[in-house]
Order: C-alpha cells, then structure tokens, then sequence
C-alpha cells in the first residue's frame, strides 16, 4: 500500500465516552484476573486523551484522538508474579501478540507484561509499581469520533 493510501486508511470509529468504557473494561478485567483490588486511593482512573500524530508528523484537525488509561490495584507482592502471568496467559488466549514479560525480582518493574492486539491494535500492560501495588494500562490506536469527516492527506 502506499504511504498516501495508508495515511488516508479508515480510522476506527468511537467517541471518547466509549473509548473510555471500553478501557475500563480491559482494566477491570486485568484486575479481575490478577484477583487485585482496584486501590481506593486510586480508584479514579488517569485518563489522558492526545490528539494522533502519522507517521510522517501529520497532525490532523478532524477530532481524531487516543486514549491512555490506567488504574492502580493493590495485591500483595508475594502475588505479583502469578497474577502478571495469569494476565499474560490470558491476554494470550483472547488473541494478543505479547511485546514483552518478565518475571525477574532483580529488575525493576520485577514483574511486567505488554500486549497488542493485532487487529484492533490497541496495547495493554501490567506491572507491578511498589510493594503492594500493580499498575494497569490500556491505550487505544488513534479514533475518530462518530460523525466527524476524516481529514485526508
């Protein structure tokens, strides 16, 4: 394809309210899975939107945006490595490319997983961030809200 079509390919469509729901959703299962609670200090999810930037710096004005979205769990670090483990095998089940693990009290995160769909090419990860503390991530490829004319280049 090229770097014309490319850049002019049909974003996947979704308002930001739903992006957001549907992040939570991914959060609250890794946290599920984990068998982590979601930290009451923390229960208020960071989302951050940012406006899409191609591969060759375009910037478009048409509404198009991503979304980083993170929770903080608390499970106790004895736990840790079992419940990455437990999300990686499951993202791994549910279709995921797994970019990254590990497993390793010598590192710091000690335990970590990282994973892209290969379809809807949205990423997730879960690590664990202080004694007693997991952080959970889901990012969405670039969307266009309903309704917006996508820009072209």
């Amino acid at each position: 394809m090229s770097d014309k079509k490319e850049a002019n390919a049909p974003l996947p469509r979704m308002s930001k309210e739903k992006a957001e729901e549907w992040a939570k959703h991914w959060t609250d299962s890794m946290t599920r899975t984990a068998k982590a609670t979601l930290d009451p200090k923390t229960a208020k999810p960071t989302a951050d939107y940012s406006n899409c930037t191609g591969k060759n710096g375009e910037s478009a004005d048409d509404g198009r945006f991503t979304l980083h979205y993170s929770v903080r769990a608390t499970l106790p670090r004895a736990q840790h490595a079992k419940a990455i483990r437990a999300i990686r095998d499951t993202l791994e089940e549910q279709g995921f490319k797994i970019q990254g693990y590990r497993s390793d009290p010598s590192k710091d995160p000690a335990n970590l997983v990282d994973a892209t769909h290969p379809k809807e090419h949205h990423f997730v990860s879960a690590g664990d961030v202080a004694e007693d503390l997991l952080v959970l991530i889901v990012a969405t490829p670039c969307l266009l809200p309903p309704g917006a004319n996508q820009q072209q280049f």
